[in-house]
């Protein structure tokens, strides 16, 4: 791999320039675009439907150049801006190696996303853009992005009449990638043979990834709900029936390093290994969050041009309501079908309701939407996590994270208050020795929370057993 110093002559390139100018959103069509590996399922079928549409998707192998991501970055950034980073500088070296001379950068594009509001996640394809540009093979290869600022529009990025075939593909897959992890993570603590349902699930996500890049532009939904159902319905064959409930552990934090196996050294198995039940925050979640916090933002407007008798303002942003309000109603009812077929089968974890989160927030005003980020979305998630009776909380996140590091500073007290067991989980890519006495002491305190509450459940039940007698006793 060639070095940023390695002292050979580099064209003279715009730095300003190239940000507005190869990072954008431009059409994929003609592209192998490449895509980072982030959350294994989800990442895997949007891939298919971005094939669905005719878009040559690319899956990334991930952190084996975190070596280049750490050497081209000065140890200030998030963690998986180094990851992601070193991902794609790799892919494009062994591209280059296989293909020789015949390798041109402009027929690839990295996809990397950005979303809004006091988060660094904006800056990483700005960042890489610059590193990119340090090596003159891949200074063609443009970085192609969505941003959270439109609700992550596709209509930017591919030709209008496969932009909408694509949007609602696109998030039906990550629905049904979320309730393939939740299969996975209700089934395996109780599975009858180790390793039978991650075996299983490989093969039919192999099978759905061909079933959803089969379905092309005019998706065949009730086919995918279909093999949803029978995947569930068939792991949910392979638990032990006498197996005994594990506590419940929910995960909150940075969306990136929660669902990177990888990067958080596999706390899900790790939790599994020392006698949890784990369930992550789903990928809808943030793209939830992304549509309710728009139609937050656009009543706001409206507001404003109503006090003002703005018109045209009241105009533009009445059609934006109305089509923010159809997205969000068509996205609860794609994630409610999917649900309800894997419900059927398996009592797996219902996703959060962006609403309950917030009401959950403005109860004791402990955060706001207004403020943005992902905290908003761990404080009310991990509250919800509470209210559902789950035994622990995991926060995981970026070592430096500004938004994980407001959730812990809510979280910690609140929660510890409450008598529910707490853990940080920071990462930076380096092992700590303490990290699995950590978390067999978390895991031990959850399951001391679990027999107190079954302790309390069963007295409750028996006073009112006693009290039921003595109301029916003649006086």
């Amino acid at each position: 791999m060639q070095h940023v110093n390695s002292g050979q002559e580099m064209p003279k390139i715009s730095s300003l320039e190239r940000l507005r100018t190869r990072v954008g959103k431009f059409h994929v069509a003609e592209k192998t675009l490449l895509v980072p590996n982030m959350a294994p399922f989800p990442c895997r079928l949007l891939a298919a439907s971005f094939r669905a549409m005719g878009v040559n998707a690319v899956i990334m192998e991930t952190y084996k150049g975190l070596h280049l991501g750490k050497q081209h970055t000065s140890g200030k950034e998030c963690f998986p801006c180094q990851i992601t980073l070193g991902d794609v500088l790799v892919h494009l070296q062994e591209e280059k190696e296989r293909l020789g001379d015949a390798f041109r950068g402009e027929n690839y594009a990295y996809f990397m996303p950005e979303a809004g509001g006091p988060c660094r996640f904006g800056m990483y394809n700005k960042l890489h853009r610059l590193v990119l540009d340090q090596f003159e093979d891949f200074q063609d290869v443009p970085i192609v992005y969505l941003s959270s600022e439109n609700s992550y529009r596709t209509a930017d990025i591919m030709a209008p009449e496969k932009a909408s075939p694509f949007r609602k593909l696109s998030y039906t897959a990550i629905v049904v990638a979320d309730i393939l992890d939740r299969t996975v993570w209700r089934v395996r603590p109780y599975e009858l043979r180790p390793g039978l349902t991650d075996s299983f699930m490989e093969t039919a996500l192999q099978t759905m990834e061909s079933v959803i890049f089969e379905s092309g532009t005019q998706p065949d939904y009730e086919r995918i709900y279909n093999l949803l159902e029978d995947i569930v319905a068939t792991a949910a064959s392979f638990m032990d029936p006498h197996a005994p409930r594990r506590p419940r552990i929910g995960i909150v934090g940075e969306i990136y390093l929660r669902t990177h196996p990888d990067s958080n050294q596999n706390i899900i198995r790790q939790l599994e290994k020392c006698g949890a039940e784990v369930v992550d925050a789903s990928l809808a979640e943030w793209i939830n969050y992304v549509t309710f916090d728009r139609g937050r933002k656009l009543r706001h407007t409206w507001n404003k041009a109503w006090l003002g008798q703005d018109r045209e303002t009241l105009r533009s942003t009445f059609n934006q309501l109305l089509a923010n309000k159809v997205e969000d109603l068509y996205q609860k009812w794609r994630q409610g079908k999917a649900y309800s077929r894997a419900l059927r089968h398996l009592d797996i974890q219902k996703d959060h309701s962006i609403g309950d989160i917030e009401r959950q927030l403005q109860k004791d005003r402990l955060f706001n939407f207004d403020i943005g980020t992902e905290a908003a979305l761990s404080i009310g998630g991990a509250l919800e996590y509470v209210h559902e009776g789950f035994d622990g909380i995991v926060n995981v996140f970026p070592f430096t994270c500004m938004p994980s590091t407001v959730c812990a500073s809510v979280l910690k007290p609140l929660l510890h208050e409450m008598r529910i067991p707490y853990l940080d989980a920071p990462y930076d890519g380096t092992m700590q020795a303490n990290r699995e006495i950590a978390l067999r002491t978390f895991v031990h305190q959850a399951k001391q929370h679990l027999r107190h509450r079954a302790e309390k459940t069963k007295t409750r039940q028996t006073h009112d057993s006693t009290n039921h007698d003595h109301q029916r006793r003649p006086s």
